[in-house]
């Protein structure tokens, strides 16, 4: 007998170790923790009613109704894609050939939510990047081929597309209005089940984690604890009358499992993104034109703030929006178009939801004094024209990739004054040689490059590259050479 228990013991851990090895997800180091990536103005008259009544009933809480309402809104994503068995390595190459490394299936799992009855479902960018085709299995056990309208890296936000009609979905809710204790549910298809849900409250909002990419990257996290698990990223994160309030995406935990802490991208900005990448393809970032970090005690003091909040302004760029608003380095801005914005995460948020061309104000302090001033918000070219996915972006955009010129910090650490690093390749030149996020590209044709578009006329636009040079994320120099 104890045996036939060893061997079903043995049995269920194989098995859940095969579940692990291909849920999907996207784990950030850190010295003590891991991080894993894991309004409707509808009137509902009968969800109020409901819930005073389950109110009336003490001790208990009943979050039936919201799992009702959401369970089938939500989908399990599978993605596949081809990847070396090995990282690129001209050197090995050269002497090995590429025998050792012939591309690989790989799958990833994540969740999805249908927002429209026509097949729209919010993601995680991590979920989907870099696949090469991305299915969806609805809650009714149908599976369909999925389109990605569009990715944001800097939100960790996609949209996809399958050709369905008359489908569930989940209605917006507005993240704004939740409450620290507030009660909400996590629904999402981890270890690849269908729909699961947890419940949990707001332990806070305002969360940054620099888990997402680029300089102009968007996090202000709600955090619960709501009990996430590889495959929630992309999930519902739903309030009890069953609305959206956010995104499930990651984890903060010892060993990449729950732990307590979960994060959630408020539907907010969700929306924006969302909204933008299904009329564009792009997302529309509108900035201020500032660079800014949290108010500190000292800050507060040499600032003669009352209190210790706000976004301390530490450089203005010039021709921004700021400078042309009349915006001065340290000053504290405390409040964006009548929000309170205590920190950059806030702030960050309430600019989120706007495009370039937008008017808004903002609320600083300076010297003591606070002022409120109009700002017509830019993009990070510095005007306020539209990007389209069609479109080859000329500040960022290179043979399918996304580029960014080096920070003063990046370029400090690799002892450089010019460069600029990829942040999402896709479909390309670059994607063809072999090039992935992260790489950083240091010249072109033997031209040292300062920017995306140094890129561009270097290479001619794509029809004279003759060689690359660069250095890869672990310090690894490489030399791409092409043709005579």
């Amino acid at each position: 007998m104890k045996g036939k228990y060893l061997l079903g013991g043995l049995f269920m851990a194989i098995l859940g170790a095969s579940i692990a090895l291909f849920a999907y997800t996207k784990i950030v180091v850190r010295p003590t923790a891991a991080v894993t990536k894991d309004s409707s103005t509808v009137e509902l008259q009968n969800a109020k009613a409901y819930l005073t009544s389950l109110q009336s009933q003490e001790g208990q809480i009943d979050f039936t109704y919201a799992a009702e309402q959401t369970v089938h809104g939500v989908v399990h994503v599978h993605t596949k894609s081809m990847m070396s068995s090995q990282s690129d390595n001209p050197i090995m190459e050269w002497f090995y050939g590429d025998r050792n490394s012939k591309p690989k299936e790989v799958s990833g799992y994540g969740s999805g939510v249908i927002i429209s009855d026509d097949g729209y479902i919010i993601t995680n960018n991590h979920v989907v990047e870099n696949a090469e085709s991305v299915d969806v299995t609805l809650n009714d056990k149908r599976t369909f081929t999925a389109k990605v309208v569009g990715r944001d890296p800097g939100s960790d936000i996609a949209l996809l597309k399958i050709k369905a009609e008359n489908l569930p979905y989940i209605k917006y809710g507005d993240s704004e209005q939740l409450k620290l204790g507030e009660w909400v549910l996590a629904v999402g298809n981890p270890f690849n089940l269908t729909s699961t849900v947890t419940a949990g409250i707001v332990s806070a909002k305002g969360r940054s984690l620099q888990l997402n990419e680029g300089n102009y990257r968007i996090e202000s996290f709600i955090q619960t604890d709501a009990a996430l698990n590889m495959g929630n990223s992309g999930g519902a994160l739903v309030n009890t009358k069953g609305l959206l309030v956010g995104i499930t995406s990651a984890i903060l935990s010892p060993n990449g499992a729950y732990a307590g802490n979960s994060f959630a991208i408020p539907v907010t900005i969700v929306k924006k993104v969302v909204n933008d990448l299904k009329e564009y393809g792009e997302v529309q970032r509108a900035i201020i034109g500032v660079n800014i970090k949290d108010v500190e005690a000292e800050d507060a003091e040499k600032q003669k703030l009352n209190e210790v909040k706000g976004a301390l302004v530490t450089r203005i760029i010039p021709e921004g929006s700021a400078s042309e608003a009349g915006m001065k380095e340290n000053d504290v801005i405390i409040k964006f178009d009548g929000q309170s914005t205590n920190t950059v995460a806030e702030l960050q948020e309430q600019v989120g939801k706007h495009r370039p061309g937008d008017k808004a104000t903002v609320t600083y302090i300076r010297n003591g004094k606070e002022t409120t001033i109009p700002i017509t918000l830019k993009n990070v070219a510095g005007n306020t024209k539209i990007v389209t996915a069609e479109t080859e972006n000329a500040e960022d955009v290179v043979f399918g990739s996304r580029l960014q010129a080096l920070t003063s910090e990046e370029m400090s650490s690799l002892n450089v004054d010019y460069g600029v690093k990829v942040l999402e390749v896709n479909k390309g030149k670059f994607k063809d040689i072999g090039m992935s996020q992260g790489y950083i590209i240091l010249s072109i044709n033997g031209k040292k490059v300062k920017t995306p578009e140094d890129v561009r006329q270097f290479a001619d636009n794509g029809a004279r590259l003759k060689s690359i040079e660069g250095v890869l994320p672990d310090g690894t120099v490489f030399n791409y050479t092409f043709g005579k």
